[in-house]
């Protein structure tokens, strides 16, 4: 790891703070763009400007952008990553608080720690390792108990069972295609490319998924409101752009646990800001399961550290 012996502290501050801040409060602005846009349009506009953005700056900067094995690592983690990922996670936006799928969100180091086969001898003979996987999922449990028993008996909330699901199963994806992008090579010299593709081919393809679902043909760009595409534009510039960049870059100047603790504070931006503007109510019940939660997590990453052996962060492009 390089260490940041001539690197400016006012950037590192700034580079924490788009990290800490701007991705947890993606979730917040991609709940007001969805007021406008349906989800696959949405992914299709932000990935798309985003990667194709990106791309040409990694072109500028001499990158290798056009490699076969760079395209195919690219692919496959763009779909799970973005495609199936953030698809999921938008579709479970319009049943669920942003609050509540940043909560969960948090939980994504765990599937990643049970799907990361390579490193089980290591992370499993460890008691504290297992203890923190066993904590996680029981704040998971606990996070989903009121919402999953009142699907049950109360009229109109069947779809917030629906929404807990799709987010289940967005973060499968997503730590599948971290650890398939933890093990990939990429040829020498890019640093920025492998991100670009992602967004873009993701983009293509949110792109196909909004035409067969009619959302083009559909979309009337009068009745979009203002609020909704000023959230997309913040989301391209500032959730996948600066802030991604901004994390790639800590990670050649800090230690890599030191960077990862963007996890504890993400979620904790989003259930701010979701109830303080939008109103959204979080019970006692969901703040103890939040704490449990990162506790889990927490207990993982301490391991880790102690030991010195890291596992490579993989975070979401949010």
């Amino acid at each position: 790891m390089t260490k940041a012996k001539n690197t400016s502290t006012a950037a590192i501050i700034i580079a924490y703070l788009l990290i800490y801040i701007v991705w947890g409060s993606t979730y917040f602005f991609i709940h007001i763009a969805l007021q406008g846009f349906t989800p696959f349009l949405f992914g299709a506009i932000r990935f798309t400007i985003a990667g194709t953005l990106l791309l040409i700056w990694c072109n500028k900067m001499k990158e290798p952008i056009w490699n076969k094995q760079l395209l195919k690592t690219a692919a496959v983690t763009g779909i799970l990553l973005l495609f199936i990922d953030m698809g999921l996670v938008m579709k479970a936006q319009q049943y669920l608080p942003s609050s509540l799928i940043a909560i969960v969100a948090a939980s994504t180091a765990i599937w990643i720690l049970l799907l990361d086969k390579k490193m089980w001898k290591v992370n499993f003979r460890n008691w504290n390792t297992v203890v923190g996987v066993i904590v996680g999922f029981v704040g998971v449990i606990l996070l989903f108990s009121e919402q999953l028993a009142a699907s049950f008996t109360e009229t109109g909330l069947s779809n917030k069972a629906i929404g807990m699901c799709l987010l289940i199963l967005g973060t499968l994806s997503w730590a599948s295609g971290s650890v398939y992008s933890k093990y990939s090579v990429l040829p020498s010299g890019v640093t920025f490319a492998n991100a670009a593709w992602q967004m873009l081919i993701a983009g293509i393809l949110f792109w196909g998924a909004a035409f067969a679902h009619g959302d083009v043909q559909q979309f009337h760009m009068q009745a979009t409101p203002v609020s909704s595409w000023l959230a997309i534009g913040y989301l391209i510039i500032f959730g996948s752009i600066l802030a991604f960049t901004s994390y790639i870059w800590l990670l050649k100047v800090r230690p890599a646990t030191e960077v990862s603790t963007h996890a504890y504070v993400n979620p904790l931006v989003a259930v701010f800001l979701g109830s303080t503007f939008a109103n959204e109510q979080v019970t006692l019940i969901q703040i103890i399961g939040l704490a449990i939660i990162l506790c889990g997590v927490a207990m993982i990453n301490f391991v880790k550290a102690k030991k010195g052996k890291q596992m490579k962060p993989l975070c979401p492009d949010q």
